[in-house]
């Protein structure tokens, strides 16, 4: 249906939109109607503008009203203009030739469509058209809202958050919509900032330049020139003796001093410089732009026809007789209001000043909605492990924010966005910004040794924690993964998609770790959960089955979203329950546990444990030894002994100083702790098919707690060949 119709004195353009009611029905519930608003602007010729409610009736708009929206995020809207007869070669004119290429002129109509994808903030239809032999243009303005997110409000804290993390990181180019900035009195002009401020300056700045060239300034200049007594115009006192001396030789020249007009002034000389500093600017940023794919015709030709311009106002002869600039002696009244000079001066320190996202009349385009989303999530990430550390510890943030190659600045990946958390030089945690994408990454980074063997895997946030009270720098890790998505709604509450809750499943079954000294693989993540932009009271929050699977399988999903403290508060209670557990009843939760539960029946290099038992944590040693046991505890010595619990899928019990009758199988092996031990951590291994030697095994007489492993089958029946218990007897 036609949701919007402009009538303008040269055509009728209607807007449509097939699903626009339920894209209005979802925003308003995750933003509510009173925040789905937008501000209408157009150029002169429109007669009325028409937006179409649910209910089909008509509401007109008046210019620079405040109206329901009609535009949002990743919504498809046709566009049909009819032109009158008198009207040709029409087009549209957006910077990005994909949405030209959208759009077709055909017989008095122009359509096509526009979808504006993540892209939202103020944006506008630009149409050209001939009337005759006179080119026309019509520009409409309006906002392109998120069904999501408060665009009003929730844009403003994700921008405001980002900026004062990471200056200018907000900022993008090639953009459907932009936004309002101001000067501000501290930061830098990135070459981003220039070419915008530049682009709504630059034909004010040509007509500057050209009025100056056309009635310039000028100074009286005092030369040295040779004249005869009848070209004297006045006779200076100096030479009055001279010309008495040589009165009857009309062919004697005298030297006087003459005054002349001149353009070689400071004001000339500073619009010299600024033209050729904003020509070579102007030219350099150009080349990069055009590098960029997706940029239109129209707009290379543009930006080609204003260098030309620029430099043939370089070449004009009026330059030629002013000379370098030298900078200013003292402030000149001629260039802050002499008409044309101060134009120019005014271009130049607009160029020259630092801005921020602050409302302003400049324009500004930012990076879209989910990847803004998706740094914000990072950072609040990093407020919260910040928050829960607390204030005495010392964060070592190594973030270095570097040129893509175009215009914007990007968040580094692994290393460069790598936050260190440290308490008396003791590493507690770190978070790093998307660090994995192949096994060929994060080489100098601590997280160098996650590995993904298949397809490459790409989380967008990683925090690991480390621990040190069950051994020395035991990292625990866990994924968070932002979606700017919301699958739907149940009993109050938005639900994250379900395919991205599928993802963090890969993600912890495909991601290994391989430890410094080895090449064998381990299962290092711990949980993986999906930040996402969602609404709901915190108690139905609670009870929802995304956030309950947390602690049934350590995957699951948290509703974060701008200025919502309540929801906010569940990731930050979480997190906190991690940084305050032992690592032992994290790892006895966690589903895998650091490579402790068994995902495979027989590992290629199975090992065989031969473990004397420990009578202080096994009660019954005669029934284990026996073949009557469910489950061991592995001695004081335990865990510092085993390389890799994972590998070590048989154990042959025996009591000290007797022998080994048989071996059984493990089926898991969890921590367990002991308490008032001086060990308090050990590994429980719950064991089942029992298999006895048929012939036992000598183990020493001594009262060892652990004996030693044996790396496969056949070195474990080599061993019992070689120590049979009748050479004991």
């Amino acid at each position: 249906m036609d949701i919007l119709t402009i009538r303008h004195q040269d055509f009728t353009m209607s807007i449509e939109c097939s699903k626009f009611d339920a894209i209005w029905d979802k925003a308003v519930r995750n933003v509510g109607e009173e925040n789905l608003t937008s501000t209408y602007s157009w150029s002169d010729g429109v007669v009325s503008v028409v937006r179409q409610d649910e209910e089909g009736e008509e509401q007109f708009i008046n210019y620079g009203e405040v109206a329901p929206a009609v535009f949002f995020d990743n919504a498809e809207y046709p566009i049909w203009i009819e032109f009158g007869k008198h009207v040709s070669n029409a087009r549209f004119g957006s910077i990005l030739q994909a949405d030209n290429e959208n759009f077709s002129f055909r017989r008095g109509i122009l359509a096509g469509f526009i979808n504006y994808g993540n892209d939202i903030g103020k944006s506008e239809i630009l149409i050209d058209y001939k009337v005759g032999s006179e080119l026309r243009h019509f520009r409409f303005g309006f906002d392109v809202l998120s069904t999501k997110l408060n665009y009003h409000e929730h844009w403003r804290k994700i921008i405001e958050d980002i900026e004062s993390e990471y200056r200018m990181l907000s900022l993008d180019y090639m953009r459907r919509t932009f936004h309002g900035f101001s000067p501000d009195a501290e930061g830098e002009t990135p070459d981003l900032i220039w070419w915008s401020i530049f682009a709504g300056e630059q034909k004010k700045f040509i007509s500057a330049i050209k009025s100056i060239i056309e009635r310039p300034r000028h100074r009286l200049h005092g030369i040295e020139t040779f004249l005869r007594a009848d070209k004297l115009t006045r006779i200076p006192t100096s030479i009055e003796n001279e010309l008495a001396e040589h009165r009857r030789e009309q062919a004697h020249l005298y030297r006087v001093e003459q005054q002349i007009q001149s353009n070689d002034t400071q004001e000339n000389r500073f619009l010299k410089h600024a033209l050729g500093q904003i020509t070579a600017k102007y030219e350099a940023l150009k080349k990069r732009i055009e590098a960029i794919k997706g940029a239109s015709d129209p707009f290379k030709g543009e930006m080609q026809s204003m260098l030309d311009t620029l430099k043939h106002l370089q070449r004009n002869p009026f330059f030629r007789t002013v000379g370098r600039f030298n900078g200013m002696n003292q402030e000149s009244l001629v260039l802050q209001r002499a008409s044309g000079y101060s134009q120019v001066y005014r271009t130049w320190n607009l160029l020259r000043r630092a801005y921020s996202l602050n409302d302003g009349i400049y324009r500004l385009q930012s990076k879209d909605i989910a990847t803004l989303y998706e740094i914000w999530c990072f950072i609040e990430v990093s407020h919260i492990v910040k928050e829960l550390l607390g204030i005495d510890v010392d964060i070592d943030h190594r973030n270095r924010m570097e040129m893509n190659g175009i215009f914007t600045w990007e968040l580094g990946k692994g290393e460069h966005s790598r936050i260190l958390f440290r308490k008396n030089d003791v590493e507690l945690a770190e978070l790093v910004y998307n660090p994995k994408h192949t096994d060929k990454e994060n080489d100098n980074i601590s997280m160098e040794n996650l590995v993904v063997p298949t397809v490459a895997q790409k989380p967008d946030i990683v925090l690991q924690l480390t621990k040190h009270d069950q051994q020395k720098d035991m990292k625990l890790t866990y994924l968070f993964d932002a979606k700017y998505r919301i699958e739907g709604r149940v009993n109050g509450v938005d639900t994250p998609p379900e395919d991205a809750i599928n993802q963090m499943h890969r993600y912890r079954d495909a991601i290994y770790y391989k430890e410094h000294t080895s090449n064998e693989l381990k299962k290092e993540i711990i949980g993986g959960y999906i930040l996402f932009p969602g609404d709901g009271q915190k108690a139905d929050v609670e009870v929802s089955k995304f956030y309950k699977t947390i602690d049934e399988v350590n995957i699951g999903a948290f509703p974060l979203r701008p200025k919502d403290v309540e929801n906010r508060e569940l990731l930050l209670q979480f997190i906190e329950s991690l940084i305050g557990k032992a690592s032992t009843e994290i790892l006895d939760e966690s589903i895998p546990q650091k490579g402790l539960y068994y995902t495979h029946d027989e590992p290629k290099d199975s090992v065989y444990m031969i473990l004397a038992l420990d009578k202080d944590v096994n009660m019954d040693v005669k029934s284990i030894t026996n073949g009557l046991a469910t489950s061991i505890v592995m001695g004081r010595k335990g865990m510092q002994e085993v390389d890799d619990i994972q590998t070590v899928r048989y154990i042959a019990p025996f009591e000290p100083g007797k022998h080994i009758n048989g071996y059984y199988k493990v089926s898991k092996a969890s921590l367990k702790e002991i308490n008032g031990s001086d060990y308090p951590v050990r590994i429980k291994f719950d064991v089942v098919d029992w298999t006895e030697l048929e012939t036992p095994v000598i183990h020493g007489t001594f009262p060892v707690v652990f004996r030693g492993l044996c790396k496969s089958r056949n070195e474990f029946f080599k061993y019992c060949k070689e120590h049979p218990a009748q050479d004991l007897l």
